[in-house]
This record gives C-alpha cells, structure tokens and sequence, in this order.
C-alpha cells in the first residue's frame, strides 16, 4: 500500500486500531466469565455488517446512524430534491433514516430508462409514461408507485445535468472500488448545481473473506484500496475541497491471528483507516492490541475484544459533519457508556 503510505506520511490518512461492535466496554475476564454483554451473532458477517451500519448492536434498528445523522443535519441541503444520503452501491442500512432515503446510482452514473432518449421516437415514449404517470390514480399503491417513479426520472434529468460540466483531471483506477470513488469525486463535483452542501456517500467492495488462498487475495484487494483512496484525495484536492471531504472504512470484523492453514477465520477487532484533509493523520489511535493467542485481548484463536467501539468511531466523524453535542444520544443511543465520544483523529 504505498499509496496509503504516503498519504500517512504526509498528515492526511490515520489508522484507528482495533474497533469493533460493542455494547460496552468489554475485557477478556468478563468475556470468559459470561459477565459481558456482547454483540449477537458475533462472528456473522451479515449481523456484524448491519451493527456497523446502526451502531447499535443490541437494539434491532431498520436506521443507520449515517440515516439518522442525515436527518438532523438534512436541512442544511434545503432546496435540493437529492437525497443527503447517497449510495454507489445498491441499498445499504448505513443510509436509511427516519426520514432520509438513500439516491442510489451507479459508478457510471444515474440509472436512467433504457430506449427512452437520444430519438424522437424515444422521446415521444418518455413524453407518453411521463403523462400516464401524472393522470389521477384512485389506488394508494397506484399513486405510491407513480409518484416514486416520476421523481426518478426528475432526479434522473436532474443528476445527469449536473454531472455533465464536472470533468477531473485527477486518474482513477479501472477497479471496482476505484470506478465508484470516481462518481463520489463528480458528485461532489456537482454539488453546487445539486443545491447541496451536505453528502454522504456509501461505497462497498467485497472480497475480502480470506478463509483461503489470503496472502495473493489480500494483496490484491489492499492494492485496489490503496489506488483508489489515492486517486480520490487528489480529486478532492483538484476540487478543492479536501479539507470538507473525509474517508473512511468500515468492515464487519477483522481475522483471526491464527491461520486455517491458507487463509484465516472470522474475528471480532479491525484496524480503520480514515483519510482527508481534515484528518490529523500520520498516527494510529486507540489503541493497538497485544498480538498474543490467548493474550490479554484474545477470545481465542487471535479474535481481539476491541478497545475501540463503532460508537466512538462513528460519533467522532458526525461531530464532524456538524452533528450537535445534544444530539449524539439520538444517533448514538449507546455512546454514554463509552469513555470517548470523540477520538480526535479530526480537527
């Protein structure tokens, strides 16, 4: 990851080691003892994913704390008929507010119509839905739908004409992860022509469940990443607005310490980068577990209890964003039972 490396050494990307989900503060003693309350499901990708995403592992929640820190701060875009909360990725619990829902569009753009522009014919055809969908509907799911789908095709319209005058200098891999950091960078890009002053982007890779074959696997997949978050702070920058932009990772859990045999199994503590202009980087926070099987962090086989929680984590970068003190507890309903609601890894 020379990349990344780089992007440490000159201030503007931090590691925050050993996070994970936690009800509370959690030590091996209490872990072994069954004093702990521990996150259900522990070690499932699919629980472990959406507890990341609502922050909170011990309430079964339909919001994300992205979702629910959009909804206080979405006044801010007063004006603009584009969600706050926008995704690269398909649907995401991250997202999902009580009010706000997520645009979702593709890394090659918003997903329009197929055979519904560049003719007259097709245009006529857009003219004719667009009039079908504007006709009275007596049925609630009727009007549902039509509603739904005419603000689609504005919004459509809408991104398409603001994305068309942003073109970047900046070069991004052709990867996967690559390719949707490119469509972040146009859409802040085109956020003055969205009438928005508040974004928040949702972008996701997979891969990297390492049961096997790990040492090629994760070359790979840490190559993409470091490129990718490369090229995006230097389209920030080109924007000029690194300093408003921060990045950072997220992940259901780290890997075990110990190995399979070729790869190694689901574990609990992972290290996360964050990177921006704003970030005081060229530092590791939290603090970094002691890599011992059955050490003073281990539940076994190398599974570190985190030292930091996805509250603490979280809540440090939504105080950013401009998240109020106050509201803190409405985002982060678990947050008063952790030592540090602001990490200071942003300034």
């Amino acid at each position: 990851m020379p990349e990344a490396q780089a992007l440490f050494n000159q201030g503007h990307l931090a590691v925050v080691a050993n996070v994970g989900t936690l009800v509370a503060p959690t030590t091996r003693a209490d872990y072994f003892s069954g004093n702990a309350a521990v996150p259900p499901q522990l070690f499932s990708h699919a629980d472990q994913s959406v507890q990341w995403q609502t922050s909170v592992p011990d309430q079964a929640l339909r919001t994300g704390w992205g979702g629910r820190t959009a909804d206080l701060l979405n006044s801010l875009n007063a004006g603009s008929p584009i969600s706050l909360a926008i995704s690269i990725a398909g649907t995401n619990t991250f997202e999902v507010g009580n009010l706000v829902i997520p645009y979702q569009l593709s890394s090659s753009g918003p997903i329009g119509f197929n055979g519904f522009s560049g003719t007259t014919n097709a245009n006529i055809r857009l003219q004719a839905f667009k009039d079908l969908l504007a006709q009275p509907h007596h049925n609630l799911f009727e009007q549902a739908y039509a509603d739904t789908v005419a603000r689609a095709i504005a919004d459509n319209d809408l991104v398409t004409t603001a994305l068309s005058g942003v073109a970047l200098q900046s070069i991004f891999p052709q990867t996967d992860l690559g390719n949707q950091l490119s469509m972040v960078a146009r859409m802040i890009g085109g956020r003055s022509n969205l009438s928005m002053r508040r974004q928040i982007f949702f972008c996701s890779v997979d891969g990297y469940d390492t049961h096997g074959d790990q040492l090629s696997g994760q070359a790979n997949l840490l190559t993409e990443l470091s490129q990718a978050l490369n090229a995006f702070y230097s389209a920030t920058a080109e924007l000029g607005v690194a300093q408003q932009v921060t990045t950072f990772t997220a992940s259901d859990f780290g890997r075990t310490f110990l190995t399979n045999g070729s790869g190694s199994d689901h574990g609990w503590g992972n290290h996360q980068l964050v990177m921006g202009g704003g970030v005081v980087g060229a530092r590791i926070y939290g603090t970094f577990p002691t890599l011992a099987v059955d050490g003073p962090d281990d539940t076994g086989e190398g599974r570190w209890i985190p030292t930091t929680a996805v509250d603490e984590y979280s809540a440090t970068m939504a105080s950013w964003f401009g998240l109020a003190d106050s509201d803190l507890p409405t985002v982060f309903p678990n947050i008063g039972r952790f030592a540090q609601p602001n990490l200071g890894f942003l300034a």
